[in-house]
């Protein structure tokens, strides 16, 4: 099959043929029918990540395909044809409730993530997913759609970690991916005031479709642009951005007792000044990735047009267009998400 291929840093994917994935006995392989770029894909192909990515691997964990074959243990679950999202981790798939799983996320300790260097993704004609990851998608969901499913579901773990209560002003700092989606889940499950920090213009027109109530100038000092907007300052503040200095600014932005949750995958080194969180009392929540309830309840949502995440691809591409959109993608004009369609 042909597959984009990481090489070395510094350097382009390359297209390859690599040998087809073989089905074990309760996996799934899917045709991938769309396949979008994360920002976590970048980070790891730069040569500052922490988590570098080892050579001759195949990114992509935002995907929608079609099932070609099943293992014989899983055979009468899953036919030919279906249309499946999936959650891109591999596991074994003997117990179920898994003994291995991490706390709560339903995800076996021991399993392997796919397309993040331990497991070949999508950024491939076909990919290897355990039957246990797959979800199943309606036909009313459409393959682009199907591939939003990940990063929407991020958004709405990051918006479930914070305990936001009906009513409540947040602060959503950057407008990318993982910023939109936590806009649409704030907005939707409740917050009075979604308010959004960002300096691309593009983006902060994109943030007012997904549900952004009101846009902030991040060259200005946050906390009286949103005590101007809302009476008071932000309940709760999203760092969905990731780069060394952000921690520390939503800290000072924060009210007494007010929560910062941490979504922004930042690889390098920071400092934060932990006398400002004590003296605020303040809540810093991390976040990671989601949970399979997370998927069911994104698809249910597209599934009865309760969502509209259409307008967050901005870009469709074919497979031997996926080196140089990957590359521009280091510096985004206007770009949001970009999507490989197969």
């Amino acid at each position: 099959m042909r597959a984009a291929v990481f090489k070395e840093m510094s350097k382009p994917l390359l297209i390859e043929d690599i040998p087809n994935p073989v089905c074990g006995p309760r996996d799934l392989i899917l045709k991938v029918r769309a396949c979008g770029i994360c920002g976590s894909d970048l980070h790891m192909t730069e040569p500052s990540s922490i988590m570098p990515l080892p050579p001759g691997s195949v990114m992509g964990h935002e995907f929608a395909g079609e099932v070609v074959e099943a293992g014989g243990a899983v055979s009468g679950l899953w036919k030919s044809g279906d249309r499946v999202a999936g959650f891109p981790y591999l596991c074994c798939g003997e117990q179920a409730p898994c003994p291995n799983g991490l706390g709560g996320q339903g995800i076996c300790a021991k399993g392997l993530t796919i397309g993040l260097g331990q497991s070949p993704g999508a950024y491939a004609e076909y990919v290897r997913i355990s039957a246990w990851s797959a979800h199943r998608l309606p036909d009313v969901v459409s393959w682009q759609e199907g591939a939003m499913v990940e990063p929407l579901a991020v958004g709405l773990h990051t918006v479930d970690m914070a305990r936001m209560s009906r009513g409540d002003t947040v602060l959503v700092i950057g407008a990318g991916p993982v910023g939109l989606a936590t806009i649409l889940w704030a907005k939707f499950l409740g917050a009075r005031h979604v308010i959004v920090s960002e300096r691309t213009e593009t983006r902060r027109a994109m943030a007012a479709r997904f549900g952004a109530t009101d846009a902030i100038d991040p060259g200005k000092p946050l906390t009286p642009q949103v005590e101007a907007i809302a009476g008071k300052g932000p309940d709760i503040i999203f760092e969905c951005v990731g780069i060394p200095g952000l921690i520390m600014e939503s800290m000072m932005a924060a009210p007494r007792g007010g929560k910062i949750v941490v979504a922004g995958a930042c690889q390098s080194p920071d400092t934060i000044m932990p006398l400002v969180g004590i003296g605020k009392e303040l809540n810093l929540q991390f976040v990671l990735g989601y949970r399979p309830a997370d998927f069911d309840f994104v698809i249910d949502m597209i599934a009865s047009d309760r969502v509209d995440v259409a307008a967050m691809v901005t870009d469709v591409i074919d497979l031997d267009a996926l080196p140089e959109a990957f590359e521009s993608l280091r510096k985004p004009i206007h770009q949001c998400k970009v999507m490989v369609q197969f």
